[in-house]
């Protein structure tokens, strides 16, 4: 059977492909068009230029919700900040190196706070997600306004914004030593060399379905900023951990960020994970990857159905496996989160022209329509990562794992009525973050 081709959906056509498209995200995917709160609705969105068209994603920055956020965690003063390093600048390459500093730095900041170094600037908890994707935000939206004296190409600020949003997520700070290099590891007191510390790659995404609830936090995000950089000890020795953060946007994926970004830490890692926010209270390692898009809104509001689009297409497989050790994980007691094996994926049979679920993987020649992971940016991170682990010919553990949803607590579920944060749902996610970093343990060991 021929797969279908891709349809893009504009934000206008959104409300009918919800209604009619599925995908693995809070339980069951809430539309995205429904009415919002009084609470949540837009504050008056400040003067643009003409020339200037805020994304989607860039509009909802001057909601109450996110703009207390950015107030609670001190992240406000960023962008006014990153206004005045543009300004100091009289040359591309200024502005260039500007803005590299800048992305780098609100990276750090957040890892950092997460991490507990330095002032936490604010009453909400260092483990907190949400600061940095508002934040980055805010930049993103500084720059596609900005207008410098010695003027600036519409490619030329593309290529700008595209080194913030990178540098921003620390996607060009995964930094291992090459192999057998004579340098020492971050935070492993009395290790000269590299020889026996395992490095580990394990990305996590941005907060989605902000139209549902703007308030959302992701706690593969806060994986991330939590884990980054930081060196774990396991049975084996220790295993330094190099992390990054994705956009939840259809086109980033379509344009290789996830190759671009894992290429070269892939190379020299010896294990990695993907990580995102799952079903409700379980932990999911996925075992099949699917290569369909099954049409889920964005964070811009916008739907793609068809085969993942890869380089190479003539050689794309519809399915990758994981090669994590996936039956050490769910042995392990990793935390109080239950843990599956998920073997179950949707396919259309070789022959067949309906979609079938198969509770135990594909069967030969099927076309893929749902990995274990759905049919979504999660599924599809880890089928592009395991992709890219085989194209490379690299003989290492890889996949994706799901984390349990983050739910608020018990009476603050509401976002019409609700607060940004509370004490179960810091709790859930420090419980999830503690847990994760065991099960990557536990990955580690068994590799």
């Amino acid at each position: 059977m021929r797969p279908l081709g891709h349809i893009r959906v504009r934000p206008e056509l959104l409300g009918l492909v919800l209604l009619t498209t599925t995908a693995l995200t809070l339980g069951a995917a809430p539309p995205l068009a429904a009415a919002q709160p009084l609470a949540a609705r837009p504050a008056p969105a400040r003067p643009a230029t003409a020339a200037t068209a805020f994304t989607i994603e860039e509009q909802r920055l001057d909601r109450a919700v996110p703009q207390e956020i950015l107030r609670r965690s001190g992240f406000d003063a960023v962008a006014p900040d990153f206004v005045r390093s543009l300004r100091g600048t009289d040359s591309y390459a200024e502005a260039e190196r500007a803005v590299v500093r800048s992305g780098a730095r609100l990276w750090q900041r957040a890892v950092d706070r997460a991490q507990g170094r330095g002032p936490a600037r604010g009453d909400l908890s260092r483990d907190d997600d949400r600061p940095l994707y508002w934040a980055r935000l805010a930049l993103t939206r500084e720059l596609r306004q900005w207008q410098p004296e010695f003027g600036l190409s519409e490619s030329a600020r593309t290529a700008l914004l595209g080194k913030l949003e990178r540098s921003s997520r620390g996607q060009d700070s995964m930094d291992f030593p090459a192999r057998g290099a004579a340098k020492g590891v971050k935070g492993v007191k009395g290790v000269k060399g590299v020889k026996g510390v395992k490095r580990i790659v394990l990305t996590g995404f941005d907060p989605f379905t902000l139209d549902s609830d703007i308030r959302i936090s992701n706690p593969s995000g806060a994986t991330a900023l939590a884990l980054d950089g930081t060196v774990i000890r396991t049975d084996d020795g220790p295993a330094r951990i190099e992390a990054a953060v994705f956009p939840v946007r259809w086109g980033d994926f379509a344009d290789g960020t996830v190759e671009q970004a894992l290429r070269e830490p892939l190379s020299r890692a010896d294990l990695f994970t993907t990580v995102s926010q799952g079903r409700v209270g379980r932990i999911d390692v996925e075992r099949f990857n699917g290569a369909w898009r099954g049409g889920f809104g964005d964070n811009e509001n916008v739907s793609e159905t068809g085969l993942v689009p890869v380089t190479g297409p003539a050689s794309q497989p519809q399915w990758t496996t994981t090669s994590l050790p996936y039956r050490s994980i769910v042995a392990a007691d990793t935390g109080r989160f239950p843990v599956y094996d998920n073997t179950s994926v949707t396919e259309v049979p070789a022959g067949g022209t309906a979609p079938v679920v198969r509770p135990d993987g594909p069967t030969p020649g099927s076309a893929a329509r749902a990995g274990g992971g759905g049919d979504y940016l999660s599924n599809e991170i880890a089928y592009r990562a395991t992709l890219l682990r085989d194209r490379l010919g690299l003989d290492i553990p890889g996949g994706h794992v799901h984390t349990p949803v983050l739910q608020f607590g018990a009476g603050n579920t509401d976002p019409a009525t609700g607060t940004v944060t509370d004490p179960e749902f810091v709790r859930n996610r420090l419980d999830i973050i503690a847990q994760l970093r065991t099960i990557i343990t536990v990955a580690a060991e068994a590799s």
